[in-house]
């Protein structure tokens, strides 16, 4: 059973090593209207992710019309020109294959897990979603009731997750990141089709896209198909992006949530440079320092040890231009919440003064390796990567190389940046209460 058990370990050591040191190849180029094209080859499994990814998020809407990113996330699957009208999923799923898409604040990604004999399929209906959208009033008016649907069923109903809105709005004052993505339903009512209309010609053009593809494709063919499907779409203008300077946090900002839960938690969000910035890598290891996993300090002092909390965690909302190093604690049957915030404190306080192990320092760059390799072991995320990497830092070759990043990444770096960005008196605290104990005048969420 030793014997197993060990050699099973060194296949997986093996394997891991074999990842981190297997390069993904990938072919790159510019077509003339400005679209760029990420191609990777692999044989191993019969199929081929299409993914657009466009740059555009919630950061790119004017103040009044939030919401408008995501809102194109839902319209731009109600049809085009030449696909009717809800037909859209169901052409993909007829050919064995899967789709969705998402919104974040700064971009919004469509993909298609396919058979790769569907390759054709899939380019033809992303050339359709960039050059023929259908939107019209009917469209329109559909999908601002879907979006209002979602907002209710994944926002308002579920415990807690109004916590992004109240922090966001809270920790920016000026820039857009002070509205989430799903956005205002009131703006969304209120926007107009030709406003609608003016966002898809201004956003949703070849030169504010990239065209990552990966699976089991021939190149040559593959770029033959990519220009028989896109070339002819017209380059659009210059989209709009917020040059906007945010003003430093300069005081702890404190409030109270009272919100449908059972048991009070704790969130704490302090502000953090934007990713791919050498803080950025090192406040992500100290994220996973403080909770990654069962034996992170937090879960371990503070669930485990001393217990405070039901559950507490900790991680980097990394944005572009801007990000959030949050902190969260669900606290214990019978713990007040002052209680365990401070005991949240405590564990930051140790960071900011004494260095890590350097058992811990290594345990916190195994688990990141892992991460990585894991993230790109699949084409979907293989082209996913390759896009997010082209966009943010203008190189694709990141997929193969950011690990390294991390690796330059010292002791002293991670108590310098807990020393230097987690300052009590430069964060947003929330305290989220149950709405029963809200007095009386109050007895309503305060979102």
């Amino acid at each position: 059973m030793k014997k197993s058990s060990f050699l099973l370990l060194c296949l997986l050591v093996a394997s891991m090593v074999h990842a981190q040191n297997k390069k993904i190849e990938f072919v790159e180029y510019d077509m003339p209207n400005g679209l760029h094209v990420i191609l990777h080859e692999d044989h191993s499994t019969p199929i081929v992710a299409v993914t657009v990814m466009y740059h555009v998020g919630s950061k790119n809407e004017e103040e009044g019309r939030s919401g408008f990113a995501h809102f194109f996330e839902h319209l731009l699957f109600e049809g085009t020109e030449n696909v009717d009208r809800g037909e859209f999923m169901g052409i993909v799923k007829a050919a064995g294959g899967a789709l969705n898409a998402n919104t974040t604040q700064d971009r919004t990604f469509y993909y298609q897990i396919l058979p790769s004999n569907q390759l054709e399929l899939g380019l033809y209906l992303e050339s359709e979603r960039m050059l023929h959208a259908k939107i019209d009033s009917a469209g329109v008016e559909t999908q601002r009731e879907v979006v209002k649907e979602e907002k209710r069923q994944r926002i308002d109903n579920v415990p807690y997750m109004s916590f992004q809105e109240n922090i966001f709005k809270r920790a920016f004052q000026k820039h857009p990141y002070r509205w989430t993505p799903i956005g205002s339903m009131e703006d969304l009512n209120a926007a107009k089709l030709e406003e609608f209309m003016q966002f898809y010609k201004e956003h949703y053009v070849p030169n504010n896209a990239v065209l990552s593809i990966a699976g089991d494709i021939d190149v040559a063919q593959t770029r033959e198909l990519i220009n028989k499907y896109f070339s002819e779409i017209p380059k659009g203008g210059t989209p709009y992006r917020p040059n906007i300077e945010e003003p430093a946090l300069t005081a702890e900002v404190r409030d109270t949530i009272y919100d449908n839960i059972q048991l009070p938690a704790v969130f704490q969000a302090y502000r953090m440079p934007g990713q791919g910035t050498d803080d950025y890598y090192a406040l992500n290891m100290l994220t996973t320092l403080l909770s990654g996993g069962p034996s992170a300090r937090m879960q371990k002092q503070l669930v485990d040890k001393e217990q405070k909390a039901l559950q507490v965690v900790a991680f980097p909302y990394a944005l572009e231009d801007h990000g959030l190093f949050i902190t969260l604690g669900l606290v214990n049957m019978g713990v007040e919440l002052s209680e365990l915030e401070k005991a949240m404190n405590r564990e930051i306080e140790k960071v900011q003064q004494e260095l890590i192990t350097d058992q811990e320092y290594q345990k916190v760059l195994n688990q990141i390796e892992s991460n990585f390799v894991t993230s790109n072991s699949k084409v979907a995320g293989i082209a996913e990567s390759l896009a997010d990497y082209h966009m943010y830092f203008g190189d694709a070759n990141l997929i193969n190389t950011e690990i390294e990043r991390f690796r330059r990444v010292t002791k002293e770096d991670i108590r310098r940046v807990a020393q230097k960005y987690l300052d009590p008196n430069k964060r947003v605290v929330l305290h989220y209460l149950p709405k029963s104990a809200a007095p009386a005048a109050e007895n309503q969420s305060s979102n």
